[in-house]
């Protein structure tokens, strides 16, 4: 009896199945590979367009609320007694405020600064740019709009001298060898 082969001439059925099977996996598995991809693309895509449109959304109302600070600021001069980064639940901020503040905005801590405004202790909030700026235990005119603290234009008294910086391990090294070859330090 002679092999399959033979008859075979064109069309062997069992070895183009054979090999049209391997030939079909191995695109299914680069397919799948490349629609995982192409998905985690799309979702990529779509996400990049959303943050645009929410950024400028978000864009427009931070500018319509700094003209409504920008319109409502006043100077007022005031005792800064205290400033911490508090919880806005622990700040002492009025109840109206505490109610009107979103639930992811309560676990967040903010520049709260205790200050006697007049006769009136009051706790207000402070520009994250500027807390580091404001003195503690000084008389400051500050520019306030409603209990926020946009800017300290007058300190009055003493200003806290800044501690020299502590120099790397790498510069009191360099320096010291400059000084027993008799060059000049580098700045």
């Amino acid at each position: 009896m002679l092999g399959k082969d033979v008859f075979c001439r064109g069309f062997c059925a069992e070895r183009d199945l054979l090999w049209i099977s391997e030939e079909f996996t191995l695109i299914l598995a680069i397919s799948a590979f490349t629609v995982v991809l192409l998905v985690i693309l799309a979702i990529m895509i779509v996400a990049l367009i959303v943050l645009y449109f929410v950024g400028k959304k978000a864009e427009k109302k931070q500018a319509e609320q700094m003209e409504q600070i920008e319109a409502y600021k006043q100077t007022l001069s005031m005792l800064i007694i205290d400033k911490k980064r508090l919880k806005i639940a622990d700040s002492g901020l009025p109840q109206m405020v505490l109610d009107q503040t979103p639930w992811y905005g309560k676990w967040q801590k903010l520049p709260i600064v205790k200050a006697k405004i007049g006769p009136k202790i009051m706790s207000l909030i402070c520009d994250d740019k500027i807390f580091d700026d404001v003195p503690v235990k000084k008389e400051v005119k500050a520019v306030v709009s409603g209990i926020y603290i946009t800017e300290v234009k007058g300190l009055h008294g003493k200003k806290n001298a800044e501690p020299a910086k502590k120099k790397s391990f790498f510069k009191r090294i360099v320096e010291k060898a400059q000084e027993k070859a008799g060059a000049k330090p580098v700045k």
